[in-house]
């Protein structure tokens, strides 16, 4: 498929600003999807990566495409590729968010670029996010959007050595369950996460695909928990990672702070993390 990566870097430097409340019925449902017995009051602070679930696109059934992302053009450029998925980014903590925060999300588009892989093009385009309160902002965000064609995903081979020792590891159902809470949360259509004859009919993967941010999550959590708090996080996902196993979210120390993955029952690692 030909894509005319000129019309599309003219996206580049395009904006978008939007707010929402971050409320305790929120915060109570991302903890409760996560599996964590705790409540929220008004005034608490807000746990690590709560705020991929605030003022996600909210477009009409009719205006969704076949995967069920918001059809293609408006802030993101028309890529005509078929498969969108996040394939990483970097998160720099400022300052907390609080419950009950009117929480504003600024967003530039700072490039688009075509690169060959393995299963023909691929389109990244890089988003810059700006996350603020009327305390200033706090965080700051890039985030790595990767368009591709619709090839079977080939799996990365089983690790045939174990992998790094962990100082910290936690174990994970990757049940269809938490994969549709989490798509309800950030009122994610794409149905590769809840629709299964979708996702390995149409899209040809074995199973439901776990989010990539709901990993993301998890490792900056237990990073936090770990160091007692971070300030940045680096991630990227190396493969992708199904419903049906339990998989692992896993923590070792460094000298600038830990190293982070999660990693398939087999030991395969799907994302990777520098955390600080």
């Amino acid at each position: 498929m030909d894509v005319d990566t000129e019309h599309l870097k003219t996206w580049i430097g395009r904006t978008e600003e939007v707010s929402d409340h971050l409320s305790v019925r929120l915060a109570d449902a991302f903890a409760a999807t996560l599996d964590q017995e705790r409540t929220y009051a008004l005034g608490d602070e807000a746990p690590l990566c709560l705020h991929w679930c605030l003022a996600p696109p909210t477009v009409p059934q009719r205006a969704t495409g076949p995967d069920g992302h918001p059809a293609r053009g408006g802030f993101l450029p028309p890529v005509p590729l078929p498969r969108r998925m996040w394939a990483g980014g970097a998160l720099t903590f400022r300052a907390p968010l609080a419950i009950g925060d009117v929480v504003t999300r600024r967003s530039t588009i700072t490039d688009v670029a075509l690169k060959v892989g393995r299963t023909g093009p691929l389109c990244f385009v890089t988003v810059d996010h700006e996350i603020v309160t009327a305390r200033g902002t706090a965080i700051e965000e890039r985030q790595d959007i990767v368009y591709r064609e619709m090839a079977p995903t080939p799996l990365p081979p089983a690790p045939t050595e174990p992998g790094p020792a962990a100082d910290a590891s936690e174990t994970v159902a990757a049940t269809p369950l938490l994969l549709f809470r989490y798509s309800a949360l950030t009122f994610n259509g794409h149905r590769i996460h809840y629709d299964r004859p979708y996702a390995t009919e149409e899209e040809g993967y074995p199973g439901l695909v776990v989010h990539g941010p709901l990993q993301a999550t998890l490792l900056a959590q237990l990073a936090a928990r770990t160091l007692g708090g971070i300030t940045q996080m680096d991630y990227r996902g190396v493969g992708p990672l199904f419903d049906g196993d339990r998989f692992t979210v896993n923590v070792a120390r460094t000298e600038a702070g830990l190293d982070a993955w999660t990693a398939a029952e087999n030991g395969r690692a799907t994302m990777k993390a520098t955390v600080r």
